[in-house]
């Protein structure tokens, strides 16, 4: 759904000159973009600047809803499209029906040049320049227990970071993954999506869960850990289409509720009866895959963290702190619509636009407002400039392959089992929904490498044979998700120095891809009718659904 953006005025007194539209036009060498970056530089605020222009004019990349690995060269045979470009699914809000961009390029004028201009930069030099020491002191380093005190400095009006200790990872949380603080956060165990958000390209993160107060207290509204975990299980039941699910361990007698249907009021570890939230929420209308109002994520970015003994991890600083909130539940009619007037738009030629909440980030049309951090330039968490914020629409509101615009929820390992924090070690490698075989291996055959740009030379050298064919002996004696996408120390730190040059330039609006060579299978411009694309040989149904087995409950 696209929406008309608002006008905004706030400025701030740190940066020497006020940027305004005439100011900017007497600038002949310095462009908008320029500026606002050259300000990022300088700037050790925790909230950046905002010109007084209408922000949409600040954009230097006005389809910067679509991401730099829709720019991939698949000579007609690789296919890395499949994982967000998919038709509808049965019974799901999602109906984007985008299955046909992975057969065809759809791009707007605008869109058909590569406006992620950092993929073309060779910062080799750069990186060699810093020393091993000198980068895993840099992220070995808190960058988030100062950011709440920060941002209540300013008066700031989005979503303050609630959640202590979270630079800890795992230390934050008990063993099933509530905030040891009490904030009613829950970190859960997921599936990283391929591909970029494999630790081997760069990243590592975790996501949080919690819902809404009235899904988490006791009719007297005081908080109650076993209604938190019974609405926490039947929502995931609902997401995933499931009619049961198991659970951790819920005393019935507490929500005066037989969840498992035994006729008894004992202790419940599976929940036969999803129909119907628990407490204060009981009765009212609960629907299948989307998320009741007041349900919040939190999803932080980080290093790739290598401990003394060379495994790989979470580091402690952060690269971004995102936060989602879901302001308001549609119908899946009424989302539906919306789907097709985002069609609409598209094919009148539109540009996409949303509703600018000004510190609450952007509302996304479908009832989530996304809002998010990233480091400044001396590592300090910064609110997202409007163009970092906008970037973000793409996959949380214009890909098919989602389930209410979430990724990790989805992916989580189904049950109990699934309740702590992210750990890829013991994690199998299962197979999407309807797959034959694991979904690592079917991507790395699908896209013929490790990565959306083929340039990830480790994994090549890792998973494929000299002939460039898969080696499936090979993948069969990985023993989990951890030895098959987690890189070696070496390319580790390479990453993370690459992705720390980024931080120093502070032009993450030209990508944030962690690279530190330009990688060969990208286009700098794409013509709609003559750029090579897949036979539907190659064409791929996908379902983001993971098929986990019985061993893992």
């Amino acid at each position: 759904m696209k929406f008309p953006l608002l006008l905004i005025g706030l400025t701030l007194p740190s940066f020497a000159e006020t940027v305004t539209t005439r100011s900017i036009a007497k600038q002949d060498t310095e462009s908008v973009q320029d500026y606002i970056i050259r300000g990022l530089k300088h700037h050790d605020g925790v909230l950046p600047e905002k010109p007084k222009i209408y922000p949409k004019r600040t954009l230097s990349n006005p389809e910067a809803v679509v991401p730099p690995q829709c720019y991939t060269r698949t000579e007609a045979k690789n296919n890395p499209c499949y994982i967000c470009h998919q038709d509808p699914i049965d019974e799901r809000e999602n109906v984007m029906s985008d299955g046909d961009l992975q057969r065809d390029y759809s791009f707007s004028d605008l869109g058909m040049t590569n406006h992620w201009n950092n993929l073309f930069e060779d910062r080799s030099e750069r990186v060699a320049k810093i020393s091993d020491d000198e980068i895993l002191d840099y992220i070995g380093q808190d960058n988030y227990s100062e950011l709440p005190g920060r941002l209540k400095d300013t008066e700031f009006d989005g979503w303050i970071p609630d959640l202590e200790n979270l630079q800890l990872g795992a230390g934050a949380f008990d063993q099933h993954g509530f905030a040891k603080d009490g904030s009613g956060w829950v970190a859960f165990n997921y599936k990283p999506l391929p591909s970029t958000f494999w630790p081997t390209n760069g990243s590592t993160d975790d996501v949080m869960i919690r819902l809404g107060p009235t899904f988490r207290q006791d009719a007297d509204g005081k908080p109650s850990m076993d209604m938190h975990k019974a609405n926490l299980a039947i929502l995931e039941a609902k997401i995933k289409g499931l009619e049961s699910i198991s659970c951790l361990p819920i005393d019935e007698e507490a929500l005066a509720t037989d969840l498992d249907g035994d006729g008894q009021l004992g202790t419940a570890v599976q929940i036969n009866k999803v129909d119907s939230w628990v407490g204060p929420e009981a009765g009212n209308f609960i629907d299948s895959h989307v998320y009741p109002a007041g349900t919040e994520f939190l999803h932080t970015v980080r290093y790739v963290g290598i401990g003394d003994d060379g495994t790989i991890g979470v580091s402690t600083r952060m690269k971004e702190v995102r936060y989602m909130r879901k302001a308001r539940a549609f119908a899946k009619p009424t989302l539906a619509r919306r789907y097709q007037e985002e069609s609409f738009e598209k094919d009148a030629g539109n540009l996409p636009g949303y509703i600018y909440l000004g510190d609450k980030g952007f509302d996304n049309g479908s009832g989530w407002a996304v809002q998010g951090f990233i480091e400044n330039s001396r590592g300090r968490l910064r609110a997202m400039t409007y163009e970092e914020n906008f970037s973000c629409m793409g996959c949380h509101n214009s890909v098919g392959a989602t389930i209410d615009k979430t990724f990790s929820f989805p992916r989580k390992v189904d049950g109990a089992k699934g309740w702590g924090y992210i750990n890829l070690k013991g994690m199998p490698d299962a197979p999407s929904k309807g797959e034959p075989t694991g979904e690592i291996a079917t991507y790395l055959s699908r896209v013929g490498g490790g990565s959306e740009f083929r340039n990830n030379d480790e994994m090549f050298e890792r998973w494929f044979g000299k002939s460039g064919q898969l080696d499936r002996i090979k993948l069969s004696r990985a023993k989990d998700v951890y030895d098959l996408i987690t890189p070696s120390k070496e390319r580790a730190l390479a990453l993370n120095k690459a992705y720390r040059c980024i931080v120093e330039d502070q032009d993450f609006i030209y990508g944030k891809d962690a690279t530190v060579s330009p990688p060969k299978n990208v286009y700098d411009k794409i013509d709609n009718e003559k750029t090579p694309t897949l036979p539907d040989s190659r064409v791929f149904r996908y379902n983001i659904l993971l098929d986990w087995p019985e061993t893992t409950e």
